[in-house]
């Protein structure tokens, strides 16, 4: 009898041999002959039952991966201009990967929507999974289009929100779906154009109000598919749910924890003490809430929270990855009550290094809730009758173990970049009030500091006792992005050294070269798009920024899936409880990083777009001023500006840059006037004048008036919209049928 091969062994014979994937193909290459035959097909029908194998006609393949030919359907363009790609064959419990499309020039024009057949190459270590080849394009699925209603005599037509589209649908009499003119709705494309020459559509959905208090990130929640909604099967697990006992855990009550927060925090995850020795050295306690011990593998409540990944954050509201019952009240470590815990304490010498940790499941009651306004008063010699009798014993120890952690930060040099973040302010209506930039204060580097080292801890304590876990992963740059950091700094009259293997301390010393300069915020800026996107993984690559070799997300269980699957390795490891790491939980390590990681990115950019259109509302009564800004982005369809004061972006079109054309070097981060020769670059300080703000979109244009002190020619290019001529083949000919054919796409991010 032959030997039937491991599943194992077939998974690798298939990735091997992406062509050979038929039965009789599999059968060949491991010798297996008659009757034993069946024994294989058993094997096969058994890995498609588990979701390991999936049957394409009569091949095989990995259901993890994507087939070398495969259908897949064409996203809307990014900041850039490229255009990425979604599989249609694909397994609807996992993420779906991320396709690059990699057009050619005989290729023909594709939009959101389209169907192609490609050909998919896998890209290790890049954002992206696949790279894909277009062989033909296959037809198209319906549009969904987000959008305003305009009720017609007949009909109407919808106004789609995303900057990236001016194009209209019409909708029939009866198609409205019950829409009153200037409500917000959903629609899905019926059919190509029709009267007027716009496609039709017909509306599936009605939000209503655009401009009301809620419509804001209402509409960054539905346009980016975020679950606002929780199943009732898991409202009910968590309306369940009981407070636990103190048997089996440590009795950490007695000890003064305290939680340090914003002032609008909606929940409390993590508290902090500090035990200060006469030798100088420290014994920090940080304390998360053991989110674990509610939210137990495989329940109701386990799955919403996987797929949601994470919390979203919005100016007026919160999506959470937890029902309130839990995240704002079971799991929150509110003040004075008995909360259960996860626990680590962390010895710590007068230079600020660990020399130890030892993490307990514990009991804790916490003493204040603190803001961080009020811990950093309290500190200055200006406490409140809440924080006066925690100053000796309880704040300042907290303090002066952050100060020996700034030793070691010092030493372990961290990148540290300065880009002050923004807070947009809204009265009880939901308006913009004001536009505001964050403070830091020395209370947020201290919680900082303590959360850092604890996520240490729990790496280094997972990896010594051999338990899989999700590492937060963050890897050094490209060399072609470090090659355009340092044009910039060349450009800036700044050195940033080659020939050396990169630490964060090099980009620290550039950085600290351009501090008080008028390149300052350039460098910056510059050193933050040279950085490639933490994810998340079941191996370990460090973290580059962090300048830490071993780092997973532990402190915050309430608001990140990672964090909670983390805490279960620790009561794994630990042998605390029956609540650990499920089998199941560690056969789909990998799918659950890269399906966080994607909800990750997907809350950041609709937050991002949450901001845009605050931004936008709140600038409207002030088109037609004028206001200083540094040239933050560069791309092919324009320049963005970054506005003082408010630090709203806004687009300059590359067809109203002035009287010449303008060409696109993707490395340089540059556009270069085809006359004058004149540089367009990151960081140049630049004089504009809004003539347009939509708030129901984000997008806001200006024109440009000065650049660099210098006034700009007015008025669009010369000639009928065609770019010079130059000789075939040249290099500036390609940059010139660039910018013009994606000048036209009206693309604000």
């Amino acid at each position: 009898m032959t030997q039937i091969p491991s599943k194992t062994d077939i998974l690798a014979f298939i990735a091997d041999n992406p062509t050979q994937t038929a039965k009789r193909d599999i059968a060949r290459a491991f010798g297996i002959k008659g009757s034993d035959r069946i024994l294989l097909k058993q094997v096969l029908r058994e890995m498609e039952a588990e979701g390991s194998l999936a049957k394409r006609r009569s091949s095989y393949r990995d259901a993890h991966k994507l087939p070398p030919v495969s259908v897949v359907q064409v996203e809307a363009a990014d900041a850039d201009g490229d255009l990425y790609a979604r599989p249609l064959e694909w397994n609807d419990s996992l993420p779906p990967p991320r396709i690059l499309l990699a057009l050619r020039s005989s290729d023909p024009a594709l939009g959101a929507g389209d169907r192609i057949l490609a050909r998919l190459t896998e890209t290790p270590g890049e954002p992206h999974a696949y790279m894909a080849r277009m062989i033909r394009r296959i037809g198209s699925n319906p549009e969904r289009i987000l959008g305003v209603y305009r009720a017609g005599s007949e009909g109407g037509r919808v106004m789609p929100i995303d900057k990236g589209s001016d194009r209209q649908y019409v909708i029939s009499a009866g198609a409205t779906g019950g829409a009153k003119d200037g409500e917000l709705v959903e629609a899905e494309q019926t059919g190509p154009k029709g009267r007027m020459g716009l496609p039709k559509a017909r509306i599936i959905t009605r939000l209503g109000d655009p401009t009301g208090q809620r419509a804001v990130s209402l509409i960054a929640i539905h346009q980016h598919g975020i679950p606002d909604h929780f199943p009732d099967a898991v409202v009910e697990e968590a309306d369940a749910a009981k407070p636990t006992g103190i048997k089996g855990r440590t009795d950490l009550r007695q000890m003064p924890l305290l939680t340090i927060d914003p002032a609008d925090a909606r929940d409390h995850d993590d508290a902090c003490h500090v035990e200060a020795h006469d030798d100088g050295t420290f014994t920090i306690w940080v304390a998360i809430a053991d989110v674990a011990y509610y939210v137990t593998p495989g329940s109701e409540l386990d799955r919403e929270a996987r797929k949601r990944g994470n919390s979203t954050y919005f100016p007026d509201r919160v999506v959470p990855m937890l029902p309130d019952t839990l995240s704002g009240d079971l799991c929150s470590l509110h003040e004075g009550v008995d909360r259960p815990c996860i626990a680590v304490a962390m010895k710590v010498d007068a230079q600020g290094n660990k020399t130890g940790h030892e993490f307990h499941r514990a009991m804790m009651n916490s003493v204040a809730s603190l803001t961080y306004e009020q811990a950093q008063a309290a500190m200055d010699g200006l406490p409140d009758a809440q924080t006066a009798p925690l100053v000796e014993a309880v704040i300042k120890p907290l303090y002066a173990a952050h100060a020996a952690l700034a030793l070691a930060r010092t030493a372990r040099q961290p990148l540290d970049l300065d880009l002050p973040e923004r807070r947009i302010e809204l009265d009880d209506d939901g308006k913009v009030v004001g536009v505001n930039f964050k403070d830091r204060l020395d209370a947020h580097r201290l919680i900082e500091e303590f959360m850092v080292l604890a996520n240490v801890c729990a790496a280094e304590t997972l990896i010594a006792k051999k338990t899989p876990l999700l590492f937060r992963v963050h890897e050094e740059p490209s060399p072609e992005k470090l090659d355009a950091l340092r044009e910039v700094a060349e450009a800036s009259g700044l050195v940033l050294a080659k020939g050396q293997v990169l630490k964060t301390a090099h980009l620290n010393r550039l950085l600290a070269q351009a501090e008080g300069t008028d390149s300052d915020e350039l460098i910056n800026l510059a050193t933050l798009r040279s950085m490639t996107q933490a994810y998340y993984n079941a191996e370990n690559f460090g973290h580059f920024g962090l300048a830490l070799r071993n780092y997973a997300h532990f402190t915050s269980p309430i608001r990140r899936y990672s964090d909670l699957v983390v805490h279960r390795a620790l009561i794994a490891a630990h042998g605390w409880g029956k609540d650990g790491l499920s089998p199941w939980d560690i056969e789909h390590l990998d799918d659950t990083a890269k399906m966080i990681s994607d909800t990750e990115r997907r809350s950041m950019a609709a937050e991002r777009d949450t901001t845009d259109r605050y931004l936008a509302a709140f600038l409207e009564d002030q088109v037609g001023a004028e206001f200083g800004g540094r040239i933050a982005g560069i791309a092919r369809f324009g320049v963005f500006v970054k506005l003082d004061g408010t630090g709203a972006d806004g687009m300059i079109p590359i067809r109203n840059l002035g009287r010449e054309y303008f060409h696109y070097d993707a490395e340089t981060q540059t556009l270069m006037g085809a006359d004058t020769g004149q540089i367009i670059g990151l960081g140049q300080r630049a004089r504009v004048r809004l003539i347009e703000a939509a708030p129901v979109t984000g997008g806001l244009i200006v024109e440009l008036l000065e650049l660099d002190g210098r006034t700009q020619p007015k008025g669009p290019a010369k000639g009928r919209g065609k770019p010079p001529r130059f000789k075939q083949g040249s290099a500036k000919k390609k940059n010139a049928r660039t910018a013009q054919k994606v000048s036209r796409v009206r693309k604000a991010r």
